[in-house]
């Protein structure tokens, strides 16, 4: 298993190459913005599912927001952040180059967990997604991640931190307060219309 901290883990995504972490949900595959075709490959992943921008702090992910969503977006940040709520948000025009949707909206998380904010403090927004092999349930144990991918560095100290095992709760703007429910999760959101 290739363990590395938050300093090593900052090398190897600035290669190019993604890192896997724990998270409040489930674990994590990250890399770089710029480098988002890299998931898509290791996981084997469907280029039409988008990935999950994930911060550390909601101001480290205000900017990718459109103007027209930012009043919704402070009000449920401020209400279920850091924890295991992604929203999907209309992007900002200046942000559209790290798109992985094919309409211009963006998925935004902050995990509640010490490791993975320790990990984007770091490193600055990470592109994510589950990390497990696509149609396959994976593993949340670090020992169980590295069977799937043996040639992914995973960031340590192990054994994790304790996570749910479930997926986030995922919610999507429609318009100024309101909006829908795309999959439930940990958190029920009372807020949705």
């Amino acid at each position: 298993m290739n363990l590395v901290d938050c300093k090593t883990a900052l090398k190897t995504l600035q290669s190019g190459l993604p890192i896997i972490f724990p998270t409040d949900t489930l674990p994590a595959i990250g890399c770089l913005p710029k480098f988002s075709n890299i998931i898509y490959e290791f996981k084997k992943r469907d280029r039409n599912k988008p990935l999950i921008l994930m911060g550390s702090e909601h101001k480290q992910l205000v900017d990718y927001i459109q103007e027209s969503a930012k009043e919704d977006y402070e009000d449920i940040s401020s209400k279920y952040w850091p924890g295991a709520l992604t929203m999907v948000i209309p992007a900002s025009e200046k942000q559209t180059a790290i798109l992985t949707s094919n309409d211009l909206t963006l998925g935004l998380r902050i995990p509640n967990s010490y490791m993975a904010q320790s990990l984007l403090r770091e490193t600055g927004p990470l592109l994510t997604s589950s990390a497990n092999i696509s149609g396959f349930k994976g593993s949340i144990t670090a020992e169980g991640i590295a069977l799937d991918f043996p040639s992914v560095k995973i960031l340590g100290p192990i054994p994790w931190e304790k996570s749910s095992g479930r997926g986030s709760t995922i919610i999507g703007w429609e318009k100024s307060r309101n909006w829908r429910l795309i999959r439930e999760g940990e958190v029920l959101v009372r807020e949705l219309h």
